[in-house]
């Protein structure tokens, strides 16, 4: 089994190129990264895994107009792994997660909006 979920936030915003398949047909490719936090012991210092996603076709586009840096996301897919060559000619081995579904995480605040939450205000017994 090859299932691969993660939470976090977007380090940059996704790079989208597009490209004409043999059929003629138009597709997109999008890259981006996420930080996802590690859960461990030692919570003096903050540490993250900087995974890279990769999404096809309406995914692609779906990054392209929708994501952006800092954008908290959730995201299942799969462990891809390939290598190609350096401009050295070094073999440079990649791991990637290529993308069955994503998600937004939160919405975003609206500027007039506070940070109250109903109850919060209310005396404990």
């Amino acid at each position: 089994m090859n299932k691969v979920i993660l939470s976090g936030r977007l380090v940059a915003d996704p790079e989208t190129k597009y490209f004409s398949k043999d059929n003629g047909e138009e597709s997109a490719v999008s890259r981006y990264t996420l930080a996802v936090q590690r859960i461990g012991k030692n919570e003096e210092h903050d540490s993250a895994d900087f995974v890279r996603c990769v999404c096809f076709g309406a995914r692609a586009s779906f990054c392209e107009k929708y994501l952006n840096k800092g954008m908290k996301m959730l995201v299942s897919g799969y462990l891809h792994t390939g290598s190609f060559k350096d401009k050295d000619g070094k073999t440079v081995y990649t791991t990637d997660v290529y993308v069955d579904e994503q998600e937004f995480a939160e919405t975003k605040k609206k500027e007039n909006e506070s940070n109250y939450v109903p109850g919060e205000d209310l005396p404990s017994n």
